[in-house]
């Protein structure tokens, strides 16, 4: 581990775009402690976006083999896609902390005992994000998703587009469900997180 750093942290990218990863990790950058390190590395088996629960569930393997790799010269791991995928597995085998997108926005969403609710672009994980509100015991404050109708490769492909039909989904989320909170749930969707200030 580098002298200069008392702290680094590898995110994990189960998705196969290196573009991604880096965009993941700028914006887990911004405000990271002083002498604090992230790093990523990406998947190379995984499409570039994960869509189904079946390439969610293959993602799993390689997520593994990342974190066996790299837990060596870290002292944390994030999965960062919105299904944790492979997170039950690295946690019986780290002896470091790990945490994933789903679980750990999940928690912060529901700090205080809000109700909230997930914003995304992948109809087919609903029941993935409506199991993991449920295995944390967060089920009576989630309010469900609101998933955008449109092509997700084709969405997320044009920014200013997805922003605005996430952004619908976020009003739906707080005008229908009475969210109090709400996640946009997807690595690939972080930057349009931060244009939104969701």
């Amino acid at each position: 581990m580098p002298a200069h750093f008392s702290h680094r942290i590898l995110l994990i990218n189960p998705n196969s775009s290196t573009a991604t990863t880096q965009m993941m990790l700028r914006i887990g950058r911004v405000g990271l402690d002083e002498g604090s390190e992230l790093v990523g590395v990406t998947a190379k088996r995984a499409p570039r976006m994960i869509l189904t629960p079946s390439q969610l569930a293959a993602a799993a393997e390689e997520v593994v083999e990342m974190a066996t790799a790299g837990m060596a010269d870290c002292n944390g791991l994030i999965v960062s896609a919105f299904g944790d995928p492979g997170l039950n597995i690295i946690r019986k085998r780290s002896p470091i902390p790990a945490t994933g997108l789903c679980e750990a926005s999940m928690l912060e969403a529901a700090a205080g005992g809000r109700r909230f609710g997930v914003a995304t672009v992948t109809p087919d994980l609903i029941p993935i994000i409506d199991q993991r509100a449920a295995s944390l015991g967060l089920g009576a404050l989630y309010t469900g998703v609101r998933c955008t109708h449109d092509d997700p490769t084709a969405l997320t492909a044009d920014s200013d587009r997805l922003n605005g039909k996430l952004g619908e989904a976020v009003e739906e989320c707080l005008r229908k469900d009475d969210a109090q909170a709400v996640i946009i749930g997807g690595g690939p969707l972080g930057q349009a997180a931060v244009c939104l200030g969701v």
